[in-house]
C-alpha cells in the first residue's frame, strides 16, 4: 500500500475535521490507519477527533497508540492527558501531563537508542 493513498486520506480527514464534518473525518482517520497501523500522526488525529465526538474510551485507545508508537511526542502525551480527565482518570491524566512536562523541558520518556 503506497503512503500516497495514505497521505490522500490524510489530508481528506484534515479537511474534514476543519469543515467541522467529525464524523467523516474519524471515517477517513481510521481508514488511514487500518491502511498503515505504524502511523502516528493517523492515531494521534483519530483519537482527538474521537475526543471532540465524546467517544472517550476509543479515543484513549487511539492516544495509547500513538504513545506507543512516539513515546517521546509531546503532543501525544498532551492529547492523552486531556482523554483522560474527560474520562475522569485523573491520576492516569496527571500521569501522561507529567511526560509531556518532561518532554518540555528537553527530556526524553524513553531513551532512543
Amino acid at each position: 500500500m503506497p503512503d500516497s493513498e495514505r497521505d490522500r486520506l490524510f489530508d481528506d480527514a484534515n479537511g474534514c475535521l476543519a469543515l467541522g464534518e467529525l464524523d467523516e473525518a474519524a471515517l477517513l482517520y481510521r481508514r488511514c490507519v487500518a491502511l498503515d497501523p505504524a502511523f502516528f500522526d493517523g492515531w494521534h488525529a483519530l483519537g482527538m477527533c474521537l475526543l471532540k465526538l465524546g467517544q472517550i474510551k476509543e479515543a484513549i485507545g487511539c492516544g495509547l497508540q500513538a504513545t506507543t508508537l512516539k513515546p517521546n511526542d509531546l503532543l501525544a502525551w498532551t492529547g492523552l492527558s486531556q482523554m483522560y480527565v474527560r474520562d475522569g482518570q485523573i491520576g492516569e491524566a496527571e500521569s501522561a501531563k507529567a511526560n509531556a512536562r518532561i518532554l518540555s523541558l528537553g527530556g526524553r520518556v524513553v531513551r532512543e537508542e
